[in-house]
């Protein structure tokens, strides 16, 4: 039985994925093309990959093309983050300002479990076509 907001969960789960996915791809724009502000920081090797992976990933997650893989990335990338630069100051991620890193992350790791929903490219892409062979009409 569909209740409440149930019967809208193809549509928040797909809004939710286009918001983070678009998020996330702005924290790369911000590391290779020194958007909103920011300055470039394609000098690093460690945050060029991260870049690429923010930018990327955001976009792909965004739209929901391969979407799995790239959420799997995005999660591997921001445990790395979190571990690297916040863990080290400190435990609590209030504290030493890892939360965002950490949502980021289990989000990701949800998407990448789940994919990435019925509105999405990956889901128009493998939609099964009546064929001849399959006694629809054509």
């Amino acid at each position: 039985m569909n209740t409440g907001l149930t019967r809208f969960s193809a549509g928040l789960f797909a809004l939710m994925r286009l918001v983070v996915g678009v998020l996330f791809a702005c924290h790369g724009a911000q590391k290779l093309f020194g958007a909103f502000g920011s300055q470039p920081m394609t000098g690093k090797p460690l945050m060029l990959v991260a870049g690429i992976i923010e930018f990327g990933g955001g976009l792909l997650i965004a739209i929901g093309l391969l979407a799995r893989v790239a959420a799997l990335f995005a999660a591997g990338e921001m445990a790395v983050a979190y571990f690297m630069v916040h863990a080290p100051q400190g435990f609590w991620p209030i504290l030493n300002k890892g939360e965002l890193a950490l949502v980021y992350c289990f989000v990701f790791l949800f998407i990448a479990s789940v994919g990435a929903g019925t509105i999405s490219v990956d889901s128009a892409l493998h939609r099964t076509r009546p064929t001849a062979a399959s006694g629809a009409r054509t």
